[in-house]
This record gives structure tokens, sequence and C-alpha cells, in this order.
């Protein structure tokens, strides 16, 4: 059976599909076309707890598996989601929307995590300390949390997925998956290869829903952690809704992410590419560049540059040659970027380009929204204060480097910055003093490799912990310290007082 052509997606349980307790279905949508493709299940309370049964009886094997061997499960894994990409690429955009270019590239991405899971064993050892006190040692260990959930957000159904679930699963933990119901299908796939690749029935289950099913999660009690990223309201909501119940946390939420650009930089490089950070994937990424902020007489030059690269992006159906950017995601979704455009223009500032009807032929029906540009804008502008994700770039305008460091740092996101400079003192003094998660230096995407954490600050993370990297096997595991004395018989033990070392 191909679940990824069914008419009524099931849920994953146990190591199979299953049908869904639920009555209620929802959408799911093909953004090129607006066609109905597939339905999904918003799975309840029942559902989350049909899969928190199957992944905690499948818990005390799978812990119990030596590292390296849950390693090499995961490196078929990686095996099978590389020779499956391009197919695994088509099933994102038909239901995202993004270009086959751009899904397959995100991919690729998220197996860069799954590579890094396979050298967990190595980052699972513990300290040792021989002799802490008169023939008494003491270690360390990491040892799996229990049972975790991932709740992921539609813009990046594999990628996101695979920052938190392979770690998870190299630590020893057992995982539920709760997918966006906007694009629910390759979650289904994963769990396909994942079994394939060896994984026990039950380590990895899927269950599709929206609120209903989230709130389910956050109230279980045999789910002891949940990771999350998506926007800044639900984030802070799950975090404080988890961490009521007990959970350990992990809630990255929204951006508005800053690209500044001095006099001194390479105006061609910079405006190539802005185009890309700010119109890739429709804008839906949260480390997309929404704000320019365009130093001193650098202004016009970016501008004009922009401009003219913005007007000639190709818009179309993400599966069509030649086309740079795809629809975004719903209707909902494109007749609220539009609202943006509209109250941008209200509010004041200057609309370069109007992406507020793209001419995408034989697809009247679509989800478009085309690259769309302001400049003249300013911070008290709603473009410039909510984080719209889609292809709508700003630009402000300041006197100095310090100025435009105030202005990212009096944002209430930090989960993204770029600087475009040939200045190595100004690159200095960017990265020392902007108080933002993961910046950039010529680089206006600056997403980590998987063996960095990727995470903001401020209100684009609720937590301590980001995902993936080191902070992501800190977040799925618990450190337990051991101290220990082997005494000879008739040794003395210890009294009343506090035991002393030494």
């Amino acid at each position: 059976m191909d679940l990824t052509t069914l008419e009524r997606l099931p849920l994953w349980i146990g190591g199979a599909p299953v049908a869904a307790r639920t009555t209620r279905y929802g959408e799911v949508t093909n953004p090129a076309t607006g066609e109905v493709i597939r339905h999904v299940p918003l799975g309840n309370a029942d559902d989350v707890d049909a899969a928190v049964k199957a992944a905690a009886a499948a818990l005390p094997q799978w812990r119990d598996f030596p590292a390296l061997r849950r390693a090499r499960i995961l490196m078929r894994f990686r095996e099978l989601m590389d020779a499956h990409k391009k197919d695994l690429a088509k099933i994102v955009t038909a239901e995202h929307g993004k270009t086959l270019t751009d899904a397959e590239g995100s991919i690729t991405r998220g197996i860069e995590v799954v590579e890094f899971a396979t050298g967990i064993p190595h980052l699972l050892k513990g300290e040792f300390s021989e002799s802490v006190g008169t023939d008494v040692d003491s270690w360390s260990l990491r040892q799996p949390v229990g049972v975790c959930a991932g709740i992921t957000p539609f813009n990046f159904p594999a990628m996101v997925p695979m920052w938190m679930f392979p770690v998870a699963l190299a630590c020893g933990n057992t995982f539920i998956l709760k997918p966006s119901e906007r694009d629910p299908t390759l979650s289904l796939r994963m769990a396909e290869l994942l079994k394939e690749a060896g994984l026990p029935d039950g380590v990895f289950n899927v269950v599709h829903g929206d609120k209903e099913a989230v709130d389910a999660i956050l109230a279980h009690p045999g789910i002891k952690a949940v990771s999350f990223v998506g926007s800044t309201p639900i984030a802070k909501y799950i975090y404080e809704t988890g961490a009521r119940n007990g959970k350990r946390v992990q809630a990255l939420g929204g951006a508005k992410n800053h690209a500044v650009v001095m006099p001194d930089a390479d105006f061609d490089f910079a405006s190539e590419a802005l185009i890309g950070a700010a119109y890739g994937s429709a804008g839906e990424r949260c480390m997309a560049v929404s704000v320019v902020v365009a130093v001193g007489s650098a202004g016009d030059a970016i501008r004009d540059r922009l401009a003219s690269r913005a007007r000639k992006v190709s818009v179309g159906a993400g599966n069509a040659a030649g086309v740079e950017m795809g629809p975004v995601i719903t209707c909902a979704a494109r007749d609220r970027i539009m609202g943006y455009i509209d109250r941008g223009v209200d509010e004041g500032a200057s609309l370069v380009v109007d992406g507020r009807k793209p001419s995408v032929p034989g697809h009247g029906n679509g989800f478009f929204v085309g690259p769309t540009l302001f400049d003249n804008v300013e911070p008290a502008m709603s473009i410039y204060r909510d984080e719209i994700f889609g292809p709508v770039l700003c630009i402000v305008r300041a006197e100095s480097l310090k100025d435009a460091i105030a202005m990212i740092n009096g944002n209430p996101y930090a989960n993204g910055a770029a600087l475009f400079t040939r200045s190595g003192h100004a690159a200095r003094a960017f990265q020392q003093d902007v108080d933002v998660g993961m910046l950039g230096i010529n680089v206006p995407i600056p997403v980590p490799m998987a063996f960095y954490s990727f995470g903001g600050w401020r209100n684009s993370l609720f937590g301590d912990l980001h995902v993936h990297g080191m902070d992501g096997v800190r977040f799925y595991t618990r450190g337990k310290a051991i101290t220990a004395r082997w005494p000879d018989d008739g040794s003395e033990a210890p009294g009343f007082h506090m035991p002393l070392m030494g």
C-alpha cells in the first residue's frame, strides 16, 4: 500500500498505519492549484494515548540497545532518505508549494542532522574521575528522557522533524511526531523508511492533528519532553503549558530577521543573496530575511538592485521548470499577506515592487503572492513590527552601523541577522554586539550546520536549549552522577556527619 496516494491518510502507531479514532478530518490542498488532494485525520486524545502506549512499550528495549546499534539503524535510514530524495521532494512540493529544488535542498539539510546523529555514541560518553576521595571514584552518565514528542510546522515538513527525532532516537528515546496538518504526508513516508531501516515497532509514531492533538500531547503524563517550531504566540503557549505539566520543553518561535548592508558592501553580491533569502520558499522560512537595514549611502544602491531583481523572479508551480518561487501554503495565508501589503501602503511606506497580482498562467486558483518590496519603512509600521511570513521585504534606513545594531536589538524577535560588508572591523562589532542567536557575515541565511545548534533569543525561543547539535543531545538526555567505593571487609562505614572526601 502506497500511503502517499491515499485519499484519507492514516496515523502511524506501533510500526504500522492505523485508522484514526477521531471523526474529524482536514483538507490538504495543492497550493499551486487550490485543489484538495487528500484528507488528514485531526487526532484526538485517544489517538495520542495510543501512540504514547506504543512508544512506552517500545522504550525499554530501544533504550537498552547499544548506542552503536541505534546509530547503525539511523545510518540505514540516512541512506534510504538520500536514495528517495527526489520522490520525497515531490511530496513536499505537492503539499507545500515550494520548488522541487528548494524541497530537495531542505531534505538534504535534514539528512545532515541524521548524519550528526549517527555519531552520537561518541557524544553520550560521560566523565570519570578516579580517587575523588580515598578509594572513591566518581563518574557521570547521560541517559534518555523517555517518550518524546515533536510538534512541527508546515514550512519544512522534512527538515524540521529531522532536527528532532534522529537526535532523540539516537539518544535512546522513543518519539511521537505531530506534523503540520497542512502537509502531513511526508511524515508517513519517513515512518515507512525508518521501519525499512530496521527501527523496532513503536519507537517512532505519527499522530496527525490540530490544537486538540497538541493539547493532548502537552497534557499526557507519559510524554516527558516536547520540541516545537512555529509562531511565537504558539511557542509561548507550548512552553508554558508543557512546563506546567512537568515536561522538558524547547519551543522555537517566530522571527523578523534583519540584514544590514554597509556602504562598502558588494551591492551586486548582496542583492542577489538577499533576493533568495527574502523570496525563496515564498518567504515562508523562519530564517527568511524580511528587513534590509541600509546604512548611509547604501540605501538607494541596494534598493535599485533589489527592485530590478525582484521584478525578474519567476513565480509559478513549484514543479514547473525554471520557477524560482512557488505559492504560499493556503488561501488564508495569501489573503493575510495581501492585507499586510495593503496596510504598508496605507501606513505610508513606498511600495517599490507590488506582488499582489502575480501573473501565473494556468493557475488562477493557486495561492500566489509575487515578490514585494517596500522602501522607507519605519519601525512603527505593521509591516516592520509583525512577522508576515511571506514574500514581503522591507527596507529601512540607518545612519550608522551602531544605529542598525540598536534597531536589531530593539526588536522583540532575535532569530537571525546578517551583515554585508568588506570591513573586518564592522563584522567584528556586529558579531559582538548584536543580541541574536544566529548571525551571518556576508551570509544571508545563517542556518548552522547540524553539528552546531539552531535557535534564537528573546521571543524567538522559549526554553534553555536549541535544537540539534550538542544542545539537542543535552535536551534529549538527563545527566546522572555516580559515586562509588568498594571497601574491604571491616572498613569503617560513614557516620552521621557529612561525608568528606580526601
